[in-house]
């Protein structure tokens, strides 16, 4: 792929609108026009003036325990609706981004770790998950598109690659530390040092709000992904919060430093945490919520911003995560890639036009359903071929009674540490291959080396119990059966049906 960007003049696209309106007075419909994955619907080519806008900030590592050190994303928890059963396709950067991308699985994105033949951007170049993306179908209907942040492990700003269907580029290859990085600017690379000027998250800060003043000038929507490095390790926050919160400490769950009974082997080898790792563990919490207060400011200078262009009340602000991330639960040290609640479940919360404030949406979500939720919330039929299914019913406060009853989770264990930043220690979670299962009630995990967990969620909301030595026979199989539905299903009506409980 070559990334050139297509852009349109803002006449030209009040052109096509004006002819689009004709054909369908005089022909009473439109032909689906395909593009960058997606299907067209013919109210896409409605004027620019009515499409809503979207601004997606993405963190990286960031988990629920955190949001409570974020006054803007608290605002938006009650001005907006949250999403607290959503869940990713696997607790690790690179085969989530590729979801939330492209709207599939990982078996389908062809990425499960961070490097490698079946990792990273390398893995995502190799499957043609570029085209599969959400920007080319909205800048196909006149959306002015912009990324800015983390792309996937493996890209290098050097190479100039800039993919197809983002107008603005803005792109880090190593930004963990937040200084002495380099941004690929829309085929420019440019260096970033040490000054407190060139801290990244305000870096995206500024650039962000400006795409917001250049879209309004334009006079056309857009949709903005700011995808911070933040507060993945080792998490530097900006120099104005370093001494910040000088007393917090991680918080002790029920599952603090205990494993669950009837564990797998490869949690039961962990040993009881040392004083050491616990006054660790602390640091290192403290470091994650200095580090978001540069990203919970960022956002509310976008919300400001949008308020002084006249666009907040057309403008979808959403907030996310990757992935979740443990601290001392199940004995593990700082880390992720586990199939407990801790790991994935990601945080969303949702504010604009038309959604509900104060809301919770207590059905299942996953990552894979952002890319159809953006199409359709710009007026763009989702592809046939994506996995996931549009929250934008639910989004408004609409229910519909063939909702899914279970998502898929599915991990591989990397064969090489080398070149990942996430890897780490086997104590900081590394376990082996597996696939699961997430309901609204339960966990269930099936290990490639053969061992199994199952935990209900309701009473045991830590996953402490695993009950798989007790589990009836008939609930097994069908367990059993949902989750090889899930984990070979491949599009919308397959992923769609594999999602009930098979009987």
């Amino acid at each position: 792929m070559l990334g050139i960007r297509h852009r349109r003049t803002a006449t030209a696209g009040l052109c096509m609108a004006a002819i689009a309106a004709l054909l369908t007075s005089c022909l009473g419909k439109m032909d689906t026009a395909q593009t960058g994955g997606s299907d067209t619907s013919a109210n896409s080519t409605e004027s620019a003036a009515h499409k809503p806008n979207i601004i997606y900030v993405l963190t990286d590592d960031l988990s629920s325990n955190l949001m409570q050190y974020m006054p803007q994303v608290k605002e938006m928890e009650k001005s907006g609706t949250s999403f607290p059963n959503l869940f990713t396709t696997d607790s690790l950067c690179c085969p989530s981004r590729s979801s939330i991308f492209t709207g599939q699985h990982p078996h389908n994105t062809g990425v499960f770790t961070n490097n490698g033949d079946d990792g990273g951007y390398g893995a995502f170049m190799k499957n043609d998950n570029e085209g599969k993306c959400f920007a080319p179908a909205l800048q196909h209907v006149g959306y002015r598109t912009g990324f800015m942040g983390k792309y996937l492990n493996g890209y290098r700003p050097k190479d100039k690659h800039v993919p197809p269907g983002w107008d603005e580029w803005d792109v880090a290859g190593d930004g963990y530390r937040n200084y002495d990085y380099e941004l690929n600017e829309n085929g420019h690379v440019k260096s970033y040092g040490d000054d407190p000027q060139d801290y990244l998250t305000d870096v995206l800060a500024k650039k962000a709000t400006s795409f917001v003043d250049s879209s309004a000038k334009a006079d056309k929507p857009f949709m903005l992904t700011v995808a911070t490095f933040a507060p993945h390790a080792p998490a530097i926050p900006a120099p104005r919060h370093a001494d910040s919160f000088p007393t917090l400490k991680a918080p002790r769950t029920s599952a603090y430093d205990k494993i669950s009974q009837s564990a797998p082997e490869w949690q039961r080898v962990l040993k009881p945490l040392t004083a050491k790792d616990e006054r660790q563990i602390d640091r290192k919490f403290r470091q994650r919520v200095r580090s978001v207060q540069a990203v919970d400011e960022m956002i509310g200078r976008l919300k400001s911003r949008l308020k002084e262009q006249g666009l907040a009340d057309n403008t979808y602000l959403v907030f996310g995560s990757d992935n979740g991330f443990h601290m001392g639960e199940h004995r593990l040290r700082p880390g992720k890639q586990t199939p407990y609640d801790t790991d994935i479940r990601v945080p969303m919360v949702v504010t604009g036009p038309g959604v509900p404030a104060g809301e919770r949406v207590s059905e299942l979500a996953e990552n894979i359903d952002l890319n159809p939720t953006f199409l359709e919330l710009a007026g763009v039929k989702p592809s046939s071929t994506v996995d996931g299914r549009s929250l934008s019913g639910l989004l408004h406060g609409r229910r519909t009674d063939d909702w899914r009853d279970a998502v898929l989770i599915e991990h591989h264990h990397a064969k090489s540490k080398k070149n990942d930043p996430d890897a780490g220690p086997d104590d900081a979670g590394n376990p082996p291959s597996y696939e699961a299962i997430r309901t609204a009630d339960a966990l269930y995990v099936e290990y490639a080396n053969g061992e199994q967990e199952y935990y209900d969620t309701r009473s045991d909301p830590h996953q402490l119990k695993n009950l798989e030595a007790s589990l009836p026979a008939e609930k097994r199989a069908s367990l059993h059966k949902t989750l090889t539905a899930l984990k070979n299903c491949k599009g919308t009506k397959s992923c769609q049906a594999a999602a009930r409980v098979q009987k």
